[in-house]
């Protein structure tokens, strides 16, 4: 029995929960690798949009265990607030929901930190979520950090005390004005680490590695995208952890022969949230139209999208540094009424002509070149099958097909989990 795995190809935001929440029935446990709840995984169905930040998506089939893996950093404080919006639909996530021991904490400094380092950039800001996510990541690397497992122990309010200490003089560092009341932000997280501890902690790889044994079907789900990856990413406007496939094997202990399928999602266009470099931006009547109709903004922040149209050298490196097998389009119903649709199949960097993803995309090395394809004028929130799709849209994946060298699986054509196509 393998692990199969499922990621996002572009920066973030291109529909991973509506998949998962689709594909969940397949599986009898859905594992989070990497991220924390600077993701916003959106679910819809039975006419009741849902978020989720850390839990994963599986959460709302009843047969599912859902495992926060070890590459997870967790804020006690988000967690509690999504377990509480459970409630009212009553799952019971306490026999659901399990973490690993190994997932680092998000400590209120954590956020103070990242608050104050974002505004001491300025205009050479990153386009940080403030989660605390980046903080905390470098404590996990720099051998400070907390993890879940620490809870368990005697000694965490003296480890507690002393990170919080360290963090305290780094804030004073930076010199910037931040208004806070630690100990208001601590009672709400000493109060939100109770209902933690009332969860059930593991030590997931071998729970995972022994579920594997047993036979039980794996599913891992990233968050954000490959091209926010701390490696392979467009860095520095990236995320802190490793977003690519193979971030899942560090995420969750999975030995990399044991990975299967790799489910690579990617919208028909692109999109991009906060500051960094995006070749096929639009800033013309198109690119407004596409935000509209594709309620272009942030599940957890609000913040608009950027928009442009789909960018083949970004997406053909994704999918080659994941090894994605399947690929699934979502969002095709918002492309829909548009006369002509452009990809950009090459760059001009620094002058010459390249079909691979550069070191740099910056607008100033970059020029995206297009080919253009014929639109459709169908509305397609109401198809159920595939050969329902108008010849544009079929002949529009069929040039993406032969241009990545992967088929294309699912075309979402709505933000239901009905509204989904199999091919």
């Amino acid at each position: 029995m393998a692990v199969d795995l499922l990621l996002g190809l572009q920066w973030g935001d291109e529909g991973k929960g509506k998949i998962v929440d689709v594909l969940t029935k397949d599986y009898d446990i859905i594992a989070r690798f990497q991220g924390g709840p600077n993701a916003g995984h959106t679910l819809e169905f039975d006419g009741i949009k849902h978020v989720l930040r850390t839990i994963p998506s599986g959460i709302f089939h009843p047969n599912a265990i859902n495992v926060i893996g070890n590459g997870v950093v967790i804020d006690p404080v988000v967690l509690v607030k999504e377990l509480e919006g459970l409630k009212q639909f009553d799952i019971d996530y306490k026999s659901k929901l399990i973490l690993s021991r190994k997932a680092h904490l998000i400590l209120p400094t954590h956020r103070l930190l990242d608050a104050a380092s974002e505004t001491a950039k300025g205009k050479a800001k990153i386009g940080s979520t403030l989660k605390g996510i980046g903080p905390t990541y470098m404590d996990k690397t720099g051998r400070n950090g907390l993890r879940v497992g620490d809870l368990e122990l005697d000694t965490f309010e003296t480890q507690y005390r002393a990170l919080v200490e360290k963090h305290e003089n780094m804030i004073r560092h930076y010199e910037v004005d931040l208004q806070y009341n630690l100990p208001e932000m601590e009672a709400e997280f000493f109060e939100a680490v109770k209902t933690l501890k009332e969860l059930t902690f593991i030590d997931s790889e071998e729970f995972l590695n022994s579920s594997l044994k047993e036979n039980r079907k794996i599913l891992a789900e990233g968050a954000q995208g490959s091209l926010l990856d701390i490696d392979f990413g467009t860095y520095p406007f990236v995320t802190s952890s490793n977003t690519t496939a193979a971030g899942a094997c560090t995420g969750l202990g999975i030995a990399p022969n044991r990975i299967g399928e790799v489910f690579g999602i990617f919208k028909a266009y692109t999109t991009r949230v906060g500051s960094g470099p995006f070749p096929t931006e639009l800033f013309d009547e198109d690119g407004v139209r596409m935000a509209k109709i594709g309620n272009e903004f942030g599940a957890v922040t609000g913040r608009p999208r950027r928009c442009g149209w789909l960018d083949l050298v970004a997406l053909k490196y994704a999918v080659q540094v994941n090894g994605v097998t399947q690929l699934m389009m979502m969002k095709a119903d918002v492309l829909s009424n548009f006369e002509t649709l452009k990809v950009c199949t090459a760059y001009k960097y620094k002058g010459k002509i390249t079909e691979h993803m550069p070191f740099s995309i910056e607008e100033e090395n970059v020029t995206p070149m297009y080919t253009e394809l014929k639109g459709w004028d169908q509305d397609l929130t109401g198809l159920t099958s595939a050969e329902q799709l108008p010849k544009e849209l079929q002949d529009y994946i069929t040039f993406l097909e032969e241009n990545l060298e992967v088929p294309v699986k699912i075309v979402s054509v709505g933000p239901d989990r009905t509204q989904t196509i199999y091919r």
